[in-house]
């Protein structure tokens, strides 16, 4: 009776295991998704913690990119871009988001700039380009798109981080990113140069890791916000691009044993996802941070639901 009972047991606790898909990547630790779809196929780009346990900052070494049909089983191309990769650059692999236009991808990606002629140091913006979206993949300019220099409007060197892009329908391309306040400038069609002046505004709470696109006839400017700490997901909603934003509210709360939270919004085979990260793998953190994906909806006016974060994710079908 024994075995019988602890083989029901280990029956249940497999049947529970195999639905608990969160987070998706499992065998290193991920952080800041940005997913894209090309070719009916996921690909999704990520940074790397690989600080230690007890580490008070940040360790992130190199972007990954995996792929998956399914956004279940997950094939991991390995550590595709680092910032060694750009001359100009030193420190760390922070977030980054891909696009795709006229069969490049445009991998924009922060990181610190070295102290040199171009630049006294601080956080920048640079861009990356390949034929595939697992690469290889090149410095696009052999500089950088974005310096410290460039904005003045937060005295420190750490704002001009966290890039997300958008091709509008007309194919205007917008680079949108920001700590503290989010800097806005359009961009070329050849996707490496500035058009324009950059443009600072402050949504409600806004904070940093800014995700903007478009669905319909509204554009969405989603954001990790400052509201309390550790951070929640927050947005606005626009009729243009470049604004005016109105200001909707919270649609995810803290997560679990992580400070930061970041967005990353993609529609799928009839489906909308929400991608995040937390620190809920064994013996993860802040610092030690991992993917996760729940299903997004929307109000028949375009506002978004609330998202659930799950620990079952999305099911396999």
């Amino acid at each position: 009776m024994n075995r019988i009972i602890s083989l029901a047991l280990f029956l249940v606790a497999g049947s529970f295991l195999a639905r608990a898909q969160n987070p998706i990547i499992k065998h290193i630790f991920t952080a800041d998704p940005a997913p894209i779809v090309y070719k009916d196929t996921v690909f999704l780009f990520t940074g790397h913690d690989t600080a230690s346990v007890s580490a008070t900052n940040y360790k992130m070494p190199d972007w990954h990119v995996f792929s998956s049909t399914d956004l279940v089983n997950w094939r991991d191309y390995g550590a595709v871009l680092a910032p060694k990769v750009f001359s100009w650059a030193t420190g760390d692999a922070y977030a980054a988001q891909c696009i795709e236009r006229d069969g490049k991808f445009y991998w924009y990606v922060s990181t610190f700039h070295k102290k040199d002629a171009n630049s006294g140091g601080g956080a920048a913006i640079g861009v990356a380009v390949a034929d595939h979206p697992a690469g290889p993949y090149k410095d696009a300019i052999g500089k950088a798109l974005i310096t410290n220099e460039m904005t003045t409007d937060m005295k420190y060197g750490w704002d001009d981080i966290d890039p997300t892009i958008l091709i509008d329908d007309d194919g205007q391309a917008y680079l949108f990113w920001g700590n503290g306040s989010c800097k806005w400038v359009k961009l070329k069609s050849n996707m490496i140069e500035k058009e324009g002046e950059i443009t600072t505004f402050t949504p409600k709470n806004y904070i940093e890791g800014p995700w903007v696109y478009k669905r319909k006839d509204l554009y969405y400017l989603i954001y990790a916000s400052k509201g309390t700490k550790p951070e929640m997901i927050e947005y606005c909603t626009a009729k243009s691009a470049t604004g005016p934003w109105t200001y909707q509210g919270i649609i995810q709360d803290n997560v679990p044993n992580s400070f930061t939270t970041h967005p990353g919004i993609l529609d799928y085979k009839g489906k909308s996802y929400f991608f995040y990260h937390n620190g809920a793998l064994p013996t993860g953190g802040s610092y030690r941070r991992s993917i996760c994906i729940d299903e997004m909806h929307y109000n028949a006016d375009g506002t978004i639901q609330k998202i659930i974060q799950t620990a079952t994710g999305v099911a396999v079908k």
